[in-house]
């Protein structure tokens, strides 16, 4: 029987809104240590952290204890991959390079004899027309390098300042849970796929659509949750 596979989305690292679990890096810590050797695959589907960009000699210390955390899941043997999310889409060859895992914008595996499609999910409700044209123009290169000229501390700030406004907008916008179905089901059917996995609107659930199963593992701020799969079926862990 192969091990089990683990996918969670959206923690949020470095921001700790009203009501946030407390300490919940040190519970995700945790969460690692205790599937060391007992995990195939563990995909972290989008919005690790709050905030994420990478200087040439600038990684942010705050994040250290993960860091090893997610280097001794993969010295054991697990397959790790990151999700580009909308709050940390800018990594650079840290993650791959120093720690072996993988960043991915989406990405397909083979799991247990099923076809596992993963995104985000950013960009994909209609809702989210503004910020797709706002990522093509914070990805440019030109605004990468200008990004990169803010001193780190000063850069952080901004960049948190930024999402506590976004976050305080995004509050008070409607999901419309269809438009993920909608989409999950036209990925299955175009990717040839037997699941997909998304995040981003931090409703944790299991769907079953016409081309198979479309699956968000939740979020990690309130309520943390993990989407487990084990003999090609998935459940959906409280934590």
């Amino acid at each position: 029987m192969s091990l089990p596979a683990y996918f969670i989305s959206d923690v949020h690292l470095g921001v700790n809104p009203p009501g946030a679990l407390p300490g919940r890096e040190k519970k995700l810590i945790q969460f690692l240590e205790f599937i060391r050797g007992k995990a195939s695959h563990l995909v972290l589907v989008g919005d690790l952290f709050e905030f994420w960009y990478e200087y040439r000699d600038y990684v942010n210390r705050n994040h250290f204890e993960l860091f090893f955390a997610l280097r001794e899941l993969v010295r054991s043997g697990c397959e790790v991959h990151v999700m580009q999310g909308n709050h940390d889409f800018a990594y650079g060859d840290f993650f791959p390079k120093t720690l072996g895992v993988q960043v991915h914008r989406s990405l397909v595996l083979e799991i247990q004899g099923k076809r596992v499609f993963f995104h985000h999910g950013d960009g994909v409700a209609k809702s989210d027309r503004g910020y797709r044209i706002m990522r093509r123009i914070l990805d440019l290169p030109l605004n990468r390098w200008l990004f990169r000229q803010i001193h780190p501390d000063r850069g952080m700030a901004i960049a948190r300042f930024v999402g506590r406004n976004s976050r305080k907008l995004g509050e008070s916008r409607e999901i419309n849970i269809n438009e993920y179905l909608d989409w999950g089901t036209s990925v299955l059917k175009r990717r040839n796929c037997d699941i997909c996995v998304h995040g981003h609107h931090h409703i944790a659930g299991i769907w079953n659509v016409k081309n198979g199963v479309v699956a968000s593992p939740g979020e990690w701020i309130w309520k943390p949750a993990v989407l487990r799969m084990e003999e090609g079926g998935l459940i959906l862990d409280t934590l």
